[in-house]
């Protein structure tokens, strides 16, 4: 196995970091005199929340919905969803439904 030197990964790092923001900031240097196109606007306002779908069947489609007693894993993962909506409208912050819903999640897993 090679070993990379010091000055190899911080360069690597350096160049990364610069891509990284480079493609960051190319929508706002690309946009910022003018509007956006619409293809731009369609993809801005709705594929967050196709994603948000797909993330949540994805999350689901291993969950059992037999009782507990038959093996059934629905509980944590239904009262996890429940929390992220709830707190999410009650608080309207992200951080707090996601990491308060995966804690919930994790200790409901770890006690049933």
């Amino acid at each position: 196995m090679n070993q990379v030197s010091v000055p190899m990964a911080f360069l690597g790092t350096l160049v990364m970091s610069l891509v990284i923001y480079g493609t960051r900031a190319f929508p706002f240097v690309l946009f910022s005199r003018k509007e956006p196109p619409g293809f731009i606007r369609f993809v801005e306002k709705f594929i967050p929340p196709m994603i948000m779908a797909v993330l949540v069947v994805y999350c689901l489609k291993d969950v059992s919905f037999k009782m507990p007693s038959e093996g059934g894993n629905w509980i944590p993962a239904f009262a996890g969803c429940v929390f992220t909506v709830v707190a999410h409208i009650w608080k309207k912050n992200a951080m707090v439904s996601i990491f308060g819903a995966t804690a919930l999640y994790m200790i409901l897993l770890y006690l049933l």
